[in-house]
């Protein structure tokens, strides 16, 4: 799966599995864009691209700000002229059962989640259709197929990016670009490393493969799909969740 020469953006790329997506993107050869809210984390990251062999470029970007992503897309267009590979990455929660949830965590939630990802879709792929060639790849999540209590907007944009992925996989796909989502299971977390002995117990319990899911599980999904050998397969939910949820 060589992508020397492409040139690929991963948004939510400060920590956490955009992290490991930029990292991994950049093992198999692509330079790699970081974006983020959080540039100093976005430094240290652009170091271990270079470490690898590429280059990077840090883009201090808030996706849920219109503004702020035509800004960062035409950076990298004015520095590499071009944009391979578009990974959606960008994510918050602000969990809360519905009957608790306040109108701005749900308004928040949706802006990046699911409009962050419009965002950028939008000022990526007038390139992409020019050069007739792209990948765009989304990370959604299994709760989005699967539903869990408390996270209500989380959930309705994780679902909304699906739905997101069809309609544009099915616009442009005759133009050579494919559109993919990556639905993660439970990937452990710093987070989910705090989670109580039986609380992690109960978990394994669920999934098949009787373990934790790992950023670079996620990557070498987002990393095949970004390649020439998927180049066949768009509109498509690739699970990686160790068959947690098999529909």
């Amino acid at each position: 799966m060589n992508l020397n020469e492409r040139v690929a953006v991963v948004t939510g790329a400060s920590q956490g599995i955009g992290r490991t997506c930029a990292l991994v993107l950049a093992e198999a050869g692509a330079d790699v864009a970081l974006a983020s809210r959080n540039v100093e984390k976005l430094e240290a990251v652009a170091k271990e691209v270079e470490a690898a062999g590429r280059k990077a470029l840090v883009l201090g970007v808030d996706v849920a700000n219109a503004e702020s992503v035509k800004e960062g897309i035409g950076k990298v267009l004015e520095t590499w002229k071009k944009i391979d590979i578009l990974v959606n990455n960008a994510g918050v929660v602000r969990d809360n059962l519905i009957l608790r949830m306040r109108p701005e965590d749900w308004d928040a939630v949706l802006r990046t989640n699911l409009d962050g990802a419009y965002h950028c879709i939008k000022e990526a792929l007038p390139g992409m259709v020019r050069q007739r060639y792209g990948r765009i790849i989304n990370i959604t999540s299994v709760v989005a197929q699967a539903g869990n209590p408390g996270q209500a907007n989380y959930i309705a944009s994780k679902a909304g990016l699906i739905g997101l992925t069809k309609a544009v996989a099915s616009e442009v796909a005759r133009r050579n670009i494919t559109v993919n989502a990556v639905a993660p299971g439970f990937i452990q977390t710093a987070m989910t490393d705090r989670l109580p002995e039986d609380v992690r117990q109960k978990l394994m319990g669920i999934i098949p493969a009787g373990r934790m899911g790992t950023d670079r599980d996620v990557a070498f999904g987002v990393r095949f799909l970004a390649s020439e050998e998927a180049g066949y397969i768009t509109g498509h939910v690739l699970n990686v969740n160790g068959g947690m949820y098999m529909a």
